[in-house]
């Protein structure tokens, strides 16, 4: 079955392009377009698409409060959110990844690398390297607690070895390089980033890095 997107962007223009680039990948359909949050939020419920393709800076409703309220608690369907940005490092990017997008893209990335996106994020990964969540985490530190808030009850249900996993995830290591450090393999570290994403009720490895520095069990900037 076809991946279905739908473009959320102010810019016709953009929707346009995204479309024609889109449309030419015979396991990609894309079912709709809107030009802001609101009517973002109207057509994932009426479509159901499988991602949406999410500008950040629009009218009515930004990017980000459309992302929290499709991908958080009592939403309507599965769909994931991939964020595009006009700069790299926007200041708002964090705050997406925090409201559940499952990564963000440079809206002038090639068109390979927008299609690979779309798959990826629709076979549920995440599109964004942990080293490239934490570049992000780490300059803008400021948004972050302090690491001296009480540490969440949530995180003292993951074993040591789940919680040592975790850590390697925030610090931008990839399943094969935590397999190297700690000697053992890559099917076993997918297991445990497996069970740390069901314990603590997270999407995928973004918000895993940003759970990880929210709370406090690793520091921006910390080696």
């Amino acid at each position: 079955m076809a991946i279905r997107v739908l473009l959320v962007d102010d810019q016709p223009l953009l929707r346009t392009g995204f479309r024609m680039i889109l449309e030419a990948e015979q396991d990609i359909a894309v079912v709709g377009e809107a030009g802001d949050g609101l009517q973002a939020l109207d057509q994932v419920r009426a479509l159901q698409p499988d991602v949406v393709l999410m500008d950040i800076r629009m009218p009515r409703m930004d990017g980000v409060e459309a992302t929290r309220q499709i991908t958080g608690p009592g939403r309507d369907g599965p769909a994931k959110v991939l964020v595009l940005t006009t700069f790299d490092l926007d200041e708002y990017v964090v705050e997406a990844l925090r409201a559940g997008a499952s990564g963000f893209l440079l809206k002038d990335a090639p068109a390979n690398e927008l299609v690979q996106a779309i798959r990826v994020v629709a076979a549920g990964e995440a599109m964004l390297a942990p080293s490239i969540t934490r570049r992000l985490l780490d300059k803008y530190a400021d948004h972050l607690p302090s690491g001296e808030e009480p540490v969440p009850d949530t995180l003292h249900t993951l074993t040591d070895r789940e919680v040592e996993v975790l850590k390697l995830v925030a610090r931008g290591l990839s399943n094969a390089e935590i397999a190297a450090d700690l000697f053992v393999s890559e099917t076993t570290v997918k297991t445990h980033v497996g069970h740390v994403l069901t314990k603590l009720g997270l999407r995928d490895r973004v918000q895993a890095a940003v759970y990880a520095y929210e709370s406090g069990l690793v520091r921006p900037g910390a080696q």
